[in-house]
Order: structure tokens, then sequence, then C-alpha cells
């Protein structure tokens, strides 16, 4: 039987430093009949020779459009904006199934290339559950970096730029540090709180030592009766957790913010589910996503109001881009081993049917 190439591309974002293949995860796939080809890459976490070690074949950086078009390439967020055809099948992030912006130029680049999309997002299990997410470091992350723009504002300064953490001990200690030594008296409230990532805000703000009754832990029930709500302004860390599937109120508005005046608590918001383009996006009081060197964006609070952020980071658990890599990718790992059968394995099946409906989509309203 032949062994089943995959091709690990190297991530063009700047400052991603995660991985959608570990080392660990290619030695398995390569001990169950896998080629495994990895792109030198100097910005990834692992160093190359740990790929080399367990049996890749390292290849040239970025040099996946010349891989073998039978081969699947695999990687984490999207590819940088171009009119390029894409014959390849592609594993990864593409953010445009739900219409964001630019969403029918990126798949009009599949159906001039004849390639095939299966998104990472958009694989799922029996029940419709995600087979791997980054969810909970997401959530850990965001509230992380929420923590440190709110003692940045406190001290009357804007936050700085962000640098990954070596792990999540270190980024507890360092974001303690920031607020004195503890988060003792910092209100914070999560919506989306019973998810993977809203677990992880949770989790976050208990290790830097808030108040169990100062994390207000909100999902579908509270949420239920419909925005703008007022116990956002009354907390000093607001922490967006939900996914976005349909329409729904908005969680606070440029409005609701000025109206509170000198009021409002509210020093920091970290939409950590980062729907900035999505017209439906709950929280409309900003429109640009943030970057881990400038990471956050002023509110127009109005004249004489106390300053209000937005973090908006789409990729917020490169923070812990190791212990991040590793757990997704391990949750991805029983997927991958399918791959070789992916004409009848239920998994890629449902992904490449969701696929070819979005293609349509994006062919007539790209006019194709």
């Amino acid at each position: 039987m032949s062994r089943q190439p995959l091709w690990l591309r190297c991530e063009k974002k700047e400052f991603e430093r995660r991985a959608a293949l570990t080392p660990t995860t290619a030695k398995k796939l390569i001990d169950s009949g896998f080629d495994i080809y990895v792109e030198r890459d100097e910005q990834r976490i692992f160093d190359d020779a740990e790929y080399e070690a367990v049996g890749c074949t390292l290849v040239e950086n970025n040099s996946w459009p010349k891989a073998p078009v039978t081969t699947p390439i695999i990687g984490l967020k999207e590819l940088p904006v171009s009119d390029d055809p894409l014959p390849h099948t592609h594993i990864q992030f593409a953010h445009c199934y739900k219409r964001q912006a630019g969403w029918s130029s990126v798949l009009s680049r599949f159906h001039r290339g004849g390639g095939t999309l299966y998104d990472l997002e958009f694989l799922t299990d029996e029940s419709g559950r995600r087979v791997a997410a980054f969810g909970y470091h997401a959530g850990f992350a965001g509230a992380a970096a929420g923590a440190l723009a709110h003692a940045a504002q406190k001290n009357g300064q804007p936050l700085g730029q962000l640098e990954p953490y070596e792990n999540e001990a270190a980024m507890v200690k360092a974001v303690k540090e920031r607020l004195g030594g503890s988060g003792k008296g910092v209100k914070a409230l999560v919506i989306g709180a019973l998810g993977r990532c809203g677990r992880g805000a949770v989790d976050l703000f208990r290790k830097i030592g808030l108040d169990e009754d100062d994390i207000v832990k909100w999902d579908l029930a509270e949420t239920a009766p419909g925005g703008p709500f007022q116990e956002i302004l009354d907390v000093d860390i607001f922490v967006n957790c939900i996914y976005l599937s349909s329409p729904i109120p908005h969680f606070v508005t440029a409005d609701t913010i000025r109206a509170a005046g000198k009021d409002r608590r509210l020093s920091v918001v970290v939409d950590v589910s980062c729907d900035t383009t999505n017209p439906h996006n709950p929280i409309p009081i900003y429109n640009i996503n943030t970057t881990f060197d400038k990471p956050t964006v002023p509110v127009d609070v109005g004249p004489g109001n106390p300053p209000l952020s937005v973090i908006s980071i789409d990729h917020l658990p490169t923070l812990l881009p190791r212990e991040a890599s590793e757990q997704f990718s391990s949750d991805l790992l029983p997927s991958l081993l399918e791959l070789p059968n992916r004409q009848t394995a239920r998994v890629w099946v449902t992904a490449e049917q969701l696929y070819k409906q979005k293609l349509a989509e994006a062919v007539e309203a790209e006019g194709l």
C-alpha cells in the first residue's frame, strides 16, 4: 500500500509561531504510513531539527506551491492574499465560510485551480462538535492579554507589544506581576463561559487571583433576553468567547458606552471570537483586527470619559505556542490518520460537502 504524503507549510502571518503538526504528531503519522514534508521555518516554535529527528523530510521555506498536486498541504492560518489559483488540497483555517471580508475571492482561487479546501474550523465529529480547536488556549491567552491591557491602562499607558510565553506558568507569573502581585480586586465578565474558550478565560482569571465572585460567567441562558447589557459596563474586563453562527442582538454598542459616561467601569474588551468583519458582530465598537505589536485599538467613548480599548487578535493562542500546538495537533491526529480514506471517512466527506456548498456560493457571488 502506498504511503500518504502530507506537507506542513510555514506560516506567513506575522508573529505566528504555532504549527498544525508537531514533531510528536508527525512521528505518529510517519509510524502509521505517512510521508511528512516540513518546510524549514525559523518563526515556528519547533526547531527544524525536532522534525528531522523523528523522520520528517525538510524542504525549502514556502515551497508548497511546487509540491506535487496530489500532496495535501496543511497549515494553520489563512494564506497570504493573492490571485494565484490553488490546485492543491489545503487543510487550514481559511476564515471564509461565514462571509468574512474577501470570502468569495479566497474561494474563487480554489475554483480556478481545481483544488479542495478542508477548513479546520469545520472538521466535526458525529455530534457536530469540532474535532480540534484552539479554544481553550485562545480564551486563556485572551484573558491574560486583557489583564495586561487593564494594568497598563491603570498606569496611563497603552499595552505594548505582546511576546509569546515559554509556558502557562510563565504567563500567569508575568500577568500577576504586572497587576502588582495579584488580580484581586479586578472584575471580569466572560460570555461563552461554558465552552472551551470561555473555560480557558475563567481559568486564567482564577490563576491570577481574581475572587470567584468577581468572575462573572455567562452563557446562552444569560444572554437569551438580548442585549445591550449594562452588566458589561460594570466590570473591568469583558471577554467575548462565543461562537457566532447567526445574527444576535449586540452585547455592547458605542451608544451605550457613551451614555454611561464617567460611570463606566469597563476598561478593556477582549474579542477572542474576532468576528471583526462579520456583518453580525455583536460588539460593533471597533472595525479592525489588532496585532501582537499593536494589541489594542481605542474606542470612541466621547469627550471626557474614561478610556476603553479593544483587543481583537485573531491568533491569541500563539502566546502559548508550544502548548497550544501540542494540544491542537493531538486532537486533530485521529482525523488525520483517516486522511488516506478521505473519500469515505465521515469527517472528511462532511467537510468536503460543506466546501462544495460554500464554493458554489462564491462562484455565484464572483460571477464565475
